[in-house]
């Protein structure tokens, strides 16, 4: 039979009393997780929720999430879950590109209602609480898996922000999930694990791993808002074996009093990635949680990680220290090349091209998107975007990032976004943006501007004025004033040459 997502947990529903899920210390079995699936499937059935439709998710990590995520399927239909930091504009505009009959908001947007129920397409909303229960409840009628499910249906769909205009949809089928669950075994999965689900579950690293977790049988421990020192203190008192968390987030663990005091004799393996990590502050990881590393190199459009950098590899004071810098090597099931990005022929080990990846857990495409599908895919080659090379063992090093993308902890940012909303300024004749190295986040935003002819700009002012306009993690949190960007003769701004004196002597991976 082939996979179906909902398999992940209705292989354990046979064990009535396996504990899928810990959230705020209460727990839910497999067979409640299943059966819960069931009645989502059921009560979006009656509200002509069907094939092809988007389900969405707006909301912190909960238990409701996986509602729709195990019963969307059962109705061919997929789960599209919000990042929850964006502006309620940002957000309106992408539930309407979802074309979603059925909107679920988290307790904290429920003011967001009133301007989604006037959507089009919209046919419900609920807010988790007793509006949401009463519709999963209204009848004990479970819905199982369809017999006509097909192996491209959408499963889940995560907007990815795209270089103008509207985020991307990445559309992500039972044929990708059924390839992502095996790195569970490269991860030291088993089903007495005790997994950790910190990460927003609208990123590929946290519904993405929870699904790895759930897939062994595991129990995940299920985390709404991180707050270091009681995530320290979930972690060691939940047992935690397993965990995904990125950089920052370890930053800030390590910086926890006493947190290298505490118990980690069960922890098993800590998966990180989305971001460069310095050698300070993975050895501080590594005396503080005393646990093998996995560093995991991957996107949206991949399902996650495509290659690893194993635990063995962590050694930044050996004689293979430089692997340091690299993201490790493709998964069995993935083919790996560095490219001439103007011709699309392989480059030599060593040279420098833009990254390809083919594998069945690359997406099929971007949601009602075929121009931008064709351009990021071809013959099942995904164009990540990023320079590197791969050196004469395989091992993969990025050097660049081909599309001016700024990783801030774990959130994706596209200058241009940004510059778009700093050209509307009536000071500024012409702006840059770009990532420059930051201690806690790995990178950090910043603007270059010109003021325009006989106005002065006050970077004090500005940075507030962009407060109003643009979602938190893009703001700029620095500004330079400079009397003109470096262009090349085409007119292209060089942002490799802004970028150049912020990251010469900066510790981790140099952007370019």
């Amino acid at each position: 039979m082939p996979f179906r997502l909902t398999d992940v947990v209705r292989q354990y529903v046979d064990t009535p009393d396996l504990v899928a899920m810990t959230f705020e210390g209460e727990n839910t079995t497999y067979a409640e997780m299943d059966r819960r699936g069931g009645l989502a499937a059921r009560a979006m059935a009656a509200d002509g929720v069907g094939a092809g439709h988007r389900v969405v998710w707006l909301g912190k990590n909960r238990p409701e999430f996986f509602d729709l995520l195990f019963g969307a399927p059962r109705v061919r239909a997929g789960t599209a879950p919000l990042n929850n930091r964006l502006t309620h504009d940002e957000l309106v505009a992408i539930i309407e590109d979802s074309a979603a009959p059925l909107v679920v908001l988290g307790p904290d947007f429920a003011d967001l209602r009133g301007r989604v129920e006037s959507l089009d397409a919209v046919r419900r909303v609920l807010v988790v609480g007793d509006d949401y229960e009463g519709w999963l409840t209204a009848s004990d009628e479970v819905l199982d898996p369809p017999d006509d499910a097909q192996d491209d249906d959408c499963v889940l769909q995560l907007y990815t922000s795209g270089t103008t205009g509207l985020p991307k949809g990445v559309v992500l089928t039972h044929v990708q999930f059924a390839a992502l669950l095996s790195v569970g075994d490269h991860w030291s999965f088993d089903t007495e694990s005790v997994g950790l689900v910190a990460m927003p579950l609208f990123h590929i690293g946290g519904s993405g791993f929870a699904l790895v977790c759930l897939s062994f049988g595991a129990r995940c421990v299920l985390i709404a808002d991180i707050v270091p020192d009681q995530l320290l203190a979930t972690m060691a008192d939940e047992g935690v074996t397993n965990a995904f968390l990125v950089p920052a987030v370890l930053q800030f663990l390590t910086g926890v009093p006493g947190a290298a005091d505490k118990d980690w004799s069960k922890l098993r393996a800590i998966a990180y990635g989305a971001s460069p990590i310095t050698s300070t502050v993975l050895n501080r990881v590594l005396t503080t949680f005393r646990a093998p590393l996995f560093q995991v190199y991957g996107s949206t459009e991949t399902t996650g990680a495509i290659s690893q950098l194993d635990p063995e590899d962590h050694d930044p004071d050996g004689p293979r220290a430089h692997l340091m810098r690299s993201a490790g090597k493709a998964y069995p099931w993935v083919e790996l090349k560095a490219v001439d990005p103007a011709t699309g022929e392989d480059v030599a080990p060593n040279v420098v091209g833009e990254i390809w990846i083919r594998s069945s857990q690359v997406t099929p495409g971007y949601w009602a998107r075929p121009e931008e599908t064709a351009a990021a895919l071809s013959d099942g080659w995904f164009h990540t975007g990023d320079a590197g090379y791969l050196d004469d063992e395989g091992y993969l090093f990025l050097t660049d990032r081909i599309k001016d993308m700024i990783v801030t902890g774990a959130e994706n940012v596209y200058p241009i976004e940004v510059e778009n909303v700093l050209s509307g300024h009536s000071d500024i004749a012409d702006v840059a943006v770009i990532g420059v190295p930051d201690e806690r986040w790995g990178e950090t935003v910043k603007a270059v501007v010109v003021a325009n002819e006989g106005s002065e700009i006050d970077t004090d002012a500005l940075l507030e004025w962009c407060k109003e306009r643009i979602a938190g993690f893009k703001r700029p949190r620095s500004i330079d004033v400079i009397d003109a960007l470096p262009r090349n003769p085409s007119g292209k701004i060089l942002k490799k040459d802004l970028r150049k004196p912020y990251w010469e002597n900066a510790e981790g991976r140099q952007i370019g």
